[in-house]
């Protein structure tokens, strides 16, 4: 019998937690800047088939560990779209480490445990896409194959160099400023305004390739829902004259957004309920797998943690919570109702936890994990949260309790935070150790792990750029403020629900029209047509247009490709180097990202290689001839090579 090679070693969770600390620390950073942060695991995937190479025992299933315990640091990060939120309402003078550690990491970890029984449901018998775990995936195996030869491997890696040099070539050549990182037109349609922007963006791209036509075209809907009809027609109902670019985005931001928050918590109810069988049912699989690993008759592919790992560590990360949320209401305002406040918040997480582990792991199968609008969940978290405590206190009470009752929502919602984050990227982790042969359990335990490093690193991280940039709203933010965009609508959003001033209605027009896209979602399947599914449509509306067009274009480009690959004598073979195309776009971009973001905490600049300045139309002729020679080229090339 043969030996099943090295998976999680100590080496393995050494390196990953080497490469977390420090992707966790960049994407705090570029979170609080530009409110977007970068998936972590295809750039650990690459790192770790680099120093594992070194030694011969070394395995794809180890790599796979290594990513796992990396991927931790592009989710767990995105706590910063909540906890700053603490300190713009006075109510944190800077980001208490024990604190901020513990609300990060037992919300991480409650993401961990929600989600492994979703597993099977999503992962297993599910026929999402997954396009961030499938090209994790790809750049294992090509990593692997590549150790022992084979002209096919040897094309797929070359394909994935190529793509990978060219897509970091750009992203430094933007940052030069002599080419634009976006092309944007802002016009006016009679009194009202709207625009169109496009990313030029090699990981978008690449992400569109892999997500397929059906959910980018849902995306695309959305975006002729938010910016050509709902956008047009709120300017026009205030006019103004002047910068047609500044007021089209503030109407986008104030409005539109609130707006497509409501159609993805329409959309995130539907999904539900779709899933709800197939959940129950993986549920139920999971509890009779462990039942039969005891007599070892599961194939280790198949192994997840057992279920009473899974009850006892919700259990365990339970209790500290509800001592942690004790500990923040004694002696305050709010120390009389302590008690049961704090068995309603537990019930509140626990429910509202595994509600969202459930749709975040959709939505990271539908769109990727990066791309997933976990914002727009911890939107309605907070808003659920906040109503919460409205119909426990009421509203127009004095201004210490309203304060602490803000403040007490956001730590409810950084935990619930915490666990979509999470939720999202295990089971794109998941899928990716499906497709290379990997161990669940294992990967689940390398998770935790991962939760565990990234949790040590937001606080000091977080206090640092406090203590150097502050943030934009918080009392006394100076003018180099970051702007932490997520977080400062968050607690804007805790403070109209408890204040009572809260812009109900976009969010209910959001969730009529998201009520209408899922009907014409079904009726769709019903007659065997192309599906939108709603989330999609959503997520058009909620994210910008700079993010979500240039997707829309890569689902094209990927549909066209796929489509000659189909013809071709090997079309599986063409597919796949297609993939490894793409997913070396990602690639290329993100390890730049890592790159860029330590330049410009060490220059203390926000364009430290900029070279020109005042070059914006020659940079945008520049940027749209190079990205879309560039793009031509490596499709070019790859069809080539897919022919020989």
């Amino acid at each position: 019998m043969t030996a099943r090679p090295l998976e999680l070693t100590l080496r393995g969770i050494l390196l990953g937690g080497a490469i977390t600390l420090v992707f966790t620390a960049a994407n705090v950073y570029l979170g609080l800047k530009i409110g977007l942060t970068f998936a972590t695991s295809i750039p650990a995937a690459v790192i770790s088939m680099a120093v594992l190479r070194a030694f011969r025992d070394s395995s794809i299933l180890e790599n796979n560990i290594v990513q796992t315990v990396a991927s931790a640091a592009g989710t767990l990060a995105a706590i910063i779209f909540v906890l700053p939120g603490l300190v713009m309402v006075g109510y944190w003078r800077g980001f208490p480490f024990v604190t901020t550690a513990a609300i990060t990491a037992l919300g991480g970890i409650l993401g961990v445990m929600f989600s492994v029984p979703l597993r099977r449901a999503l992962v297993v018998d599910g026929t999402l896409p997954f396009p961030e775990g499938r090209a994790a995936a790809e750049v294992l195996k090509i990593g692997e194959e590549s150790r022992h030869g084979g002209a096919q491997s040897a094309k797929g890696l070359r394909a994935i160099l190529a793509s990978t040099a060219a897509s970091a070539a750009f992203a430094l050549l933007t940052q030069t400023r002599l080419a634009a990182a976006e092309a944007a037109a802002f016009f006016r349609v009679g009194p009202g305004a709207t625009g169109v922007i496009g990313g030029l963006s090699f990981a978008l791209l690449g992400a569109g390739h892999l997500i397929g036509l059906s959910a980018g075209m849902a995306i695309l809907l959305g975006i002729a829902i938010g910016w050509w009809i709902v956008l047009p027609v709120l300017t026009a109902a205030a006019p103004q004259t002047g910068d047609v670019a500044a007021w089209a985005q503030g109407v986008f931001r104030d409005d539109v957004r609130f707006f497509g928050a409501g159609v993805i918590g329409i959309a995130a109810i539907y999904t539900l309920l779709r899933i709800a069988g197939p959940v129950v049912r993986g549920l139920n699989a999971s509890l009779a797998a462990s039942r039969v690993a005891r007599g070892d008759a599961l194939a280790l592919e198949e192994r997840d943690l057992p279920v009473a790992a899974v009850a006892g560590g919700s259990l365990a990360a339970l209790v500290p919570i509800a001592f942690l949320l004790h500990a923040v209401l004694a002696g305050g305002p709010l120390a009389g109702s302590a008690l049961l406040l704090v068995a309603a918040s537990l019930l509140f997480v626990a429910v509202i936890g595994l509600v969202i582990a459930a749709v975040c792991g959709y939505m990271a199968g539908l769109i990727g994990a990066s791309n997933s609008p976990v914002s727009g969940i911890g939107i309605l978290a907070v808003i659920a949260a906040s109503l919460m405590l409205v119909g426990w206190f009421g509203r127009g009470g004095e201004a210490g309790q309203t304060e602490a009752l803000v403040a007490y929502a956001l730590i409810v919602t950084g935990i619930v935070f915490g666990i979509a984050t999470i939720s999202n990227d295990n089971l794109q982790d998941l899928k990716t150790g499906q497709l290379v042969g990997a161990t669940p359990w294992k990967q689940q335990v390398a998770l935790v792990i991962g939760v565990c490093f990234g949790a040590m690193v937001v606080p000091p991280v977080l206090q640092l750029l406090y203590m150097s940039f502050g943030f934009a709203g918080m009392p006394n933010a100076g003018a180099n403020a970051l702007p932490a965009p997520q977080a400062a609508l968050i607690s804007a959003l805790a403070r109209g629900v408890l204040g009572g001033d809260l812009n109900w209605a976009m969010i209910g027009w959001g969730a009529a029209t998201g009520a209408g896209v899922i009907v014409l979602d079904e009726v769709l399947g019903r007659l065997g047509r192309m599906r939108l599914p709603p989330l999609g449509v959503g997520l058009g509306i909620y994210l910008p247009m700079g993010a979500t067009l240039t997707v829309v274009v890569g689902t094209i480009v990927g549909h066209l490709y796929e489509r000659w690959a189909a013809r071709t004598p090997d079309p599986e073979a063409a597919s796949r180097l297609g993939v490894l195309t793409a997913t070396g776009m990602i690639v290329g971009e993100s390890l730049w990202n890592v790159l860029f973001a330590g330049i410009v905490y060490e220059s203390g600049s926000d364009s430290p290689l900029a070279l020109v300045d005042g070059f914006e139309t020659p940079a945008l002729v520049v940027g749209l001839a190079v990205y879309v020679a560039l793009a031509w080229w490596l499709y070019r090339r790859t069809r080539r090579a897919a022919s020989d």
